[in-house]
């Protein structure tokens, strides 16, 4: 479990996507498939639809959020946002796709949660609990 502080309300469960590089906006996704699209970023080709995101934080310019309130225009948004570095560029992304957000963690969840975890983000409560990872669950659903 990660303790941090919610800036988006809501509570979502998902599977992850994490980022240890920062979060690309303007030019760096592609709002109408929600897929990172900036060449030299680890993710790029990578869809982000319906994955509680987690990353660092957000680079880009003051176009980034529009760029993620598109996504959330077309339908292709991630479902949470989880980043460690609050900045005003990363806070206004969240808002304007209003998905829920928890940042400003007391440890890094880039660093102990995983692609492919299954997370619970409850941006009231600042909580992130992981459950484990998606592989697993469906066979601990299959044997039971």
């Amino acid at each position: 479990m990660f303790r941090g502080r919610g800036i988006v309300p809501g509570r979502v469960e998902g599977e992850v996507l994490v980022s240890r590089e920062t979060n690309p906006g303007w030019g760096g996704i592609d709002p109408a498939t929600g897929a990172i699209i900036e060449r030299r970023h680890e993710l790029c080709g990578v869809c982000f639809t319906g994955k509680v995101l987690v990353f660092p934080g957000a680079k880009g310019s003051s176009g980034r959020p529009g760029f993620f309130q598109a996504t959330r225009l077309m339908g292709t948004a991630p479902l949470a946002m989880v980043f460690t570095h609050l900045t005003t560029k990363a806070a206004l992304g969240a808002i304007v796709t209003r998905v829920p957000t928890v940042t400003h963690f007391d440890d890094d969840p880039v660093a102990g949660i995983e692609t492919g975890d299954r997370v619970e983000a409850d941006g009231d409560t600042g909580l992130v609990i992981v459950h484990g990872r998606v592989a697993d669950l469906t066979v601990a659903r299959r044997t039971t």
